[in-house]
């Protein structure tokens, strides 16, 4: 499994697969290619169906500038992912002098045909959950200890911290309409300020963790700097739990920095032996994902053991089985924003679930079961309702021109 900083990257918006993935490598293209006069892009399957409205032509263009670049779109695929491209290199005669094929695998990593990635080095030998419980039972440890045995990244988390919190705070104060032809209003303002008028503090606090994702999330769609968790299209989780445990429940940023490494156990396990992104596995991967990982954090801050931790993670996964992705106008925005929200709050049920039925009987269903599960059903997901755009509600809202 690959490092945190792998995970947890900060970049522009609105889409990690779409957005992040393809600057970074047209960044890795221009730096080897620098004397190239002008460059191509050509993007196909779900970067090319959805590329406009994830603003992928925005991001490549402006990567490259001030040198041109065109991009063109084809709706065929590339045979290993969905999300792949290719970028030539031309010079002053328009010749082709070099040519890559890009495949953008989610969460902003990317795999180059032929050419060796540092990056994707692996720094974890284990493999899936029950492999990293027999580690942290051999050498006595728990969960909380399991990323800092093999390696340190607390500079890398304070920064993706910051970031978070920056992110919610922005997002609350902002107001308008977000980029884009839907011409959707940003909501999370208003939504914190009305959970001050309610009486009820369960109702204040969720509908206040609902505004924080909100805030997160809609920074995310209009191409804000936020943090993907494990993706863009679902950074609004995590961001309103870590808002909501630091800001309202005063939990110090360094306990809050140790959940993160217990989310990210769960992430990485999902990202090795299923998928993060919505264009190969549906919304199951991306906002499931998330999901996952937002219980893990919240069922430690809790103070459960391992078994509870794994058990919230497990359903956050289990409860997400099957979830489409079918963005309105390929942009991330209908219904990934609110869905966003509905996902932080299900990570705090999940974990009272668990802590309760926990403590009446044993799981029969492991996380590593239902990340095998959740691997074979994104796969059986219909093409149209995987980051397409072709399917789903996508086909219900017209979009005017």
């Amino acid at each position: 499994m690959k490092s945190i900083k792998q995970l947890y990257k900060i970049g522009p918006g609105p889409s990690s697969s779409h957005t992040l993935g393809p600057a970074n490598a047209c960044r890795l293209f221009l730096q080897q290619y620098p004397d190239a006069t002008s460059y191509v892009a050509v993007l196909y399957g779900s970067l090319s169906l959805t590329g406009r409205g994830h603003r992928t032509d925005y991001i490549i263009k402006k990567t490259f500038s001030p040198k041109h670049c065109d991009v063109i779109f084809r709706t065929e695929s590339l045979p290993k992912h969905p999300n792949g491209m290719e970028l030539k290199a031309l010079d002053v005669a328009q010749k082709e002098i070099a040519s890559w094929r890009i495949y953008s695998v989610g969460g902003g990593s990317i795999e180059i045909d032929g050419i060796p990635n540092s990056d994707n080095a692996d720094i974890y030998p284990e493999r899936n959950l029950e492999e990293v419980k027999a580690l942290c039972q051999k050498e006595n440890m728990t969960f909380e200890n399991y990323c800092d045995f093999y390696e340190n990244e607390d500079e890398h988390l304070n920064l993706v911290f910051d970031t978070m919190i920056e992110v919610v705070d922005r997002g609350l104060k902002t107001e308008g309409v977000l980029p884009g032809k839907l011409k959707l209003a940003r909501v999370a303002k208003k939504l914190f300020d009305r959970s001050l008028t309610v009486l009820s503090a369960s109702e204040k606090e969720r509908l206040q963790i609902m505004a924080y994702a909100y805030a997160a999330s809609e920074e995310n769609a209009a191409g804000g700097i936020t943090v993907t968790s494990p993706t863009l299209g679902a950074s609004g989780v995590i961001p309103a739990l870590i808002y909501h445990y630091y800001k309202t429940l005063n939990v110090s940023k360094e306990k809050l920095i140790q959940s993160l490494k217990i989310a990210c156990i769960f992430g990485n396990i999902i990202k090795e032996n299923a998928t993060i992104s919505g264009a190969q596995g549906g919304c199951q991967a991306e906002i499931g994902s998330s999901c996952a990982m937002g219980s893990a954090l919240v069922a430690y801050l809790h103070g459960y053991d391992d078994k509870k931790i794994e058990y919230a993670a497990e359903m956050g996964i289990e409860h997400h089985l099957g979830l489409t992705c079918d963005p309105v106008g390929g942009y991330v925005m209908i219904p990934c924003i609110e869905r966003n929200a509905v996902a932080a709050i299900r990570c705090l049920d999940n974990v009272l679930l668990a802590s309760n039925v926990g403590a009446i009987k044993e799981n029969k269903i492991s996380f590593d079961m239902v990340v095998n599960t959740m691997n074979y059903t994104g796969q059986k997901i219909a093409v149209e309702l995987r980051e397409t755009s072709l399917g789903g509600l996508a086909l219900e809202i017209p979009i005017s021109e």
